[in-house]
């Protein structure tokens, strides 16, 4: 869990008021500004309020957090910061509130007003679904749920895309490259901005002096235009820095592009890329990659969840990712950045006291209360029999008194390995999987989907089936389309088509694909080829 008390914003609240935060965003030119979201979806803000960024109404600062009462309710969904400061939230609704500095009419209003309190932005997007919201130093950028971009604000360097310097005092659409594209995923820089699109592709415009479009060059684009360095390369997660970029792809592979004044890319020297460079190589696969547009900072997580950090920190200049001992990349922006902000709208969890889950949680495998034992492979794994029964139908219907096992202390599991059967019944206990790919679905003896499968437990096979998409590389991936397939996974077996066709040379040169069903490869062929997979 992260400690909220690391930003010294929330270090004088109580843990009472602090148990309540679900989601939190720090912020400002000191971090001295903060907005945080309850578990009853009331929005409360504190600190300097600087430009009115707090919403507060008025424009008191506050050490003590205070409602904002016209979010009341409302239930969050992303909120972004700019240097103002403005502020931009979005709710489930897709309702798109604005606030704070509006000095290049970043709030979207029309006017150059500064705003108090937080008001609806509804100029061009009536109908219009907001899910992202995304914010550079004076810019403003909204992804619709249509895939649609919008953007307004200051555009000196055309980072609102619109084809000219102008100012653009509304939400305007992101056409251009972008007008038959579906993006997924926006992100700002101080003065340039980036999409990805569902087929992975990134596209970049705005302020390009760094290079941090990555375009190759650093003349600035006054309309969106495609990162050709990552061709051939799936981009599930991109951010931006103060003039650098990450990106990461759906191999876990890391991209880093533009300046590079601190060693904010992580290549051992301070040489701005004009052009996306693969940095951890020799690192396992990266999960997770942060930077905000207020820091020279970045950071990632690993597979196994190994944090690392580099560029600016606390004033050091760090060129190789560093190795830390935090458990989130949160962790690094709070005690190493500067200002030490959130990257991202935080969500918090807690684990001040045992809930029920926790409780059990905790008794698995506890051989001092449990009152059954299963023996795999020689190795015991205690459990409790009425929890068994409560959540697994195949056990209370085995522990009926018509069945042997009802009677057994020991009950002996030949067809399953030890690390597969352990697994799920953690999960039976904990809701969570922690297993490797190749176990969760093609393993010897038989893998954990195949047990989730006979068990008929859905929510487990949804669960190896995220596993799978996460671990999934060019080696293994037609074995584990073969495997989603096999277990009729229509959705794993969509995601490894995708991946298939997205990496097909590769895919294609692996043992995997040449040794797999006759039928499923001639399928697999007939439908590629339908999605033009094959043209030159």
């Amino acid at each position: 869990m992260v400690d909220l008390t690391k930003w010294p914003l929330f270090s004088l609240m109580s843990p009472q008021e602090l148990s309540t935060i679900r989601k939190a965003c720090v912020f400002g030119t000191s971090a001295n500004e903060a907005i945080y979201i309850t578990a009853d979806d009331e929005v409360y803000a504190l600190g300097l309020n600087c430009s009115n960024c707090l919403g507060t109404g008025d424009s008191q600062s506050s050490i003590v957090p205070k409602k904002v009462d016209i979010l009341s309710g409302r239930k969050v969904v992303s909120l972004s910061y700019g240097s103002g400061p403005h502020i931009l939230l979005a709710t489930e609704d897709g309702e798109l509130f604005a606030w704070g500095h509006n000095g290049y009419s970043q709030l979207g209003n029309g006017t150059t007003n500064q705003g108090v309190a937080p008001v609806l932005v509804s100029a061009n997007l009536l109908n219009k679904k907001v899910t992202e919201v995304a914010c550079g130093s004076h810019h403003s950028m909204a992804l619709t749920d249509s895939g649609e971009v919008y953007a307004w604000g200051y555009n000196n360097c055309g980072q609102v895309g619109s084809g000219s310097t102008a100012n653009q005092p509304t939400p305007r659409r992101v056409s251009s490259c972008l007008q038959n594209r579906v993006a997924v995923s926006i992100v700002c820089g101080q003065t340039s901005s980036l999409a990805v699109v569902d087929n992975g592709e990134v596209y970049g415009w705005g302020y390009n002096g760094n290079g941090q479009l990555g375009l190759g060059n650093n003349g600035n684009q006054l309309t969106p235009c495609r990162l050709v360095a990552l061709q051939g390369l799936c981009v599930q997660q991109i951010v931006s820095g103060y003039a650098h970029s990450l990106a990461l792809t759906d191999e876990g592979l890391l991209y880093a592009w533009g300046a590079n004044t601190y060693g904010q890319l992580g290549t051992g020297n301070k040489s701005n890329q004009l052009s996306p460079v693969q940095i951890m190589t020799e690192k396992e696969r990266i999960v997770e990659i942060a930077a905000c547009h207020s820091t020279h900072t970045s950071a990632a997580k690993t597979q196994s969840g190994q944090v690392y950090m580099w560029g600016q920190c606390r004033g050091q200049s760090i060129v190789l990712p560093y190795l830390t001992h935090f458990a989130c990349t949160d962790d690094v922006f709070a005690c190493f950045a500067t200002p030490s902000v959130m990257w991202r709208l935080l969500s918090v969890d807690h684990d001040d006291y045992l809930t029920v889950a926790q409780s059990l949680k905790k008794e698995f495998d506890n051989p001092e209360t449990a009152d059954l034992k299963f023996c795999v492979d020689g190795k015991y794994i205690y459990v409790h029999k009425a929890v068994l029964k409560i959540r697994c139908e195949h056990f209370r219907s085995m522990f009926q008194s018509h069945w042997n096992e009802d009677l057994k202390e020991v009950i002996e599991i030949d067809q399953f390995s030890f690390p597969v059967y352990r697994s799920f019944l953690e999960f039976l206990y904990t809701d969570n999987v922690e297993l490797p790919p190749e176990d969760a679905i093609v393993s010897a003896p038989p893998g954990l989907l195949d047990l989730a499968t006979s068990y008929c437990e859905n929510r487990l096979k949804r669960l190896c089936q995220h596993i799978i998409k996460r671990g999934i590389t060019v080696d293994n991936a037609f074995s584990l389309l073969s495997a989603a397939v096999r277990y009729d996974a229509e959705d794993l077996e969509e995601f490894c088509f995708k991946f298939c066709v997205n990496h097909l040379t590769e895919v294609t040169q692996t043992a995997a694909f040449w040794q797999i069903d006759g039928n499923l490869l001639k399928d697999f062929i007939c439908r590629a080829s339908r999605c033009g997979a094959f043209r030159n």
